[in-house]
């Protein structure tokens, strides 16, 4: 096979990117936007010695699992992968990859349940970040990077996210040309505007606006402030990021307010909740109740345990414990996290909850050291998954159960393994559809210590 073959090739699985996979000759092709039963005729782009990647020309013979396509901007914008098949169909996709990842990187043999589905499959995302730049005719842009660039691609309205969303990122970009205000370019580390970052309480309907600068101040901010909330007054604060740094990471560490108090309230299971631009919070509140929900089935509270929160963010998954526990003890390593916690432990009147600014592994180190031995650990990290290091601590801390929540089933695999290598096992996989239409798919690993 060589670039520019144009061939015939029938689909028949998807792969964990959102590609179609075919063989050809015995050698694997991937093709976007294609789905398993399709017959097309491919043209190879690249070839690598094992597999090579090719785009589909034609499609001779449609699938039964494809849709209509609903999205302009679809598939060249990277935000979506399965717009092209049915919800029914990336359900069930997605299940089988989780339950292809236990087994085959985690030898875990554990039952697999049902994919809970997302109750809202579209306009679920309750924030949006839009990197801003200049298209190739110098206006203002602002929308999502293509896959695998970092070209962005305006749109008019993402399905993904609230209306409201498009309705303030059309007026910031209004406004940053009509004040000539300078955009970021990243190969030249030039230009003040980075980004928007958007995000919505679901329950409350407030907005909070955060601009990503390459500098520390925004010129006509009192302008930007007054502008923005004439025109859109859901946003109840305004806040500047400064980010100067030349990385890939959208925010920085130093966080300006202009407006309101820089905090977004927000209710998940029956608590209120502040958050900062800085803090994490699940991006689909109405799937983020039935993943809380099951995380509390399988700790299986009685009312005098400890539940020990690693990567606890805003607190949310601890708090919605604590009624049900003797002692939750959240760690998170972003001080405004911590912040947020604590505030909202104040706010519920949930006097049983301490948090810890610190890394996970050395916070429940230092926990270990001082004799805690919780009944429960829960951790929820990030896409890399857990360190060993991690996983050995908390196997010394022997608690009855750890409730792991991934993002990502492959490194949730293989933290199972090692936990089992620690004594514990896979008892319980759930896997849940935080992101539809996307290519990521969460998952809660319920784990037992192997002596009880």
């Amino acid at each position: 096979m060589k670039k520019n073959d144009l061939i015939t090739l029938d689909i028949t699985d998807i792969n964990t990117e959102g590609n179609g996979v075919g063989r050809y000759q015995g050698m694997a092709v991937f093709v976007p936007t294609t789905a398993p039963g399709d017959r097309v005729r491919c043209r190879i782009v690249k070839v690598q010695s094992r597999f090579c990647y090719g785009i589909a020309e034609e499609i001779e013979h449609p699938s039964a699992l494809r849709c209509e396509n609903d999205c302009p901007v679809y598939p060249r914008c990277g935000g979506c992968s399965l717009r092209h098949i049915s919800y029914e169909a990336e359900c069930a996709i997605k299940a089988g990859w989780v339950a292809e990842n236990m087994r085959r990187i985690g030898g875990v043999t554990a039952e697999v349940l049902p994919i809970l589905p997302s109750p809202n499959p579209m306009r679920y995302r309750n924030k949006a970040i839009y990197p801003i730049g200049r298209s190739p005719n110098g206006e203002v842009v602002a929308g999502f990077y293509a896959r695998r660039s970092h070209r962005i691609v305006p749109h008019s309205d993402c399905l993904l996210q609230p209306e409201l969303f498009s309705c303030i990122r059309r007026t910031v970009v209004d406004f940053i040309s009509r004040h000539n205000l300078s955009v970021y370019d990243e190969s030249e580390h030039r230009g003040l505007v980075r980004a928007l970052f958007l995000r919505m309480g679901e329950a409350t309907g407030e907005v909070m606006l955060c601009l990503v600068l390459n500098g520390s101040t925004l010129p006509h901010a009192d302008a930007f402030v007054s502008e923005l909330r004439q025109t859109h007054q859901e946003i109840s604060t305004i806040v500047l990021n400064e980010n100067t740094r030349r990385t890939n990471v959208v925010l920085g560490d130093k966080t300006h307010l202009l407006y309101g108090d820089g905090l977004l309230e927000d209710r998940l299971c029956a608590l209120r909740f502040e958050l900062s631009a800085e803090s994490f919070y699940q991006v689909n509140r109405s799937a983020a109740q039935l993943l809380y929900e099951r995380v509390g089935e399988l700790c299986n509270l009685s009312g005098s345990e400890v539940v020990v929160d690693l990567y606890c963010g805003a607190g949310t998954i601890g708090l919605s414990l604590a009624h049900k526990a003797g002692q939750v003890i959240g760690v998170d390593i972003v001080p405004e996290a911590i912040e947020n916690a604590r505030r909202n432990a104040a706010i519920n009147g949930i006097t049983n909850a301490r948090f810890i600014t610190g890394y996970a592994a050395k916070a429940a180190q230092d926990l270990a050291a001082v004799g805690l031995r919780p009944d429960v650990v829960l951790v929820d990290p990030p896409r890399k998954g857990l360190s060993p290091t991690l996983i050995g601590t908390i196997a010394k801390m022997a608690p009855e159960r750890v409730v792991m929540v991934s993002c990502n089933s492959a490194t949730a695999a293989r933290d199972a393994a090692l936990f089992d290598r620690q004594g514990y096992t896979a008892r319980l996989v759930q896997p849940v559809d935080m992101f539809p239409r996307s290519a990521h798919v969460e998952v809660i690993v319920g784990i037992q210590r192997k002596d009880i």
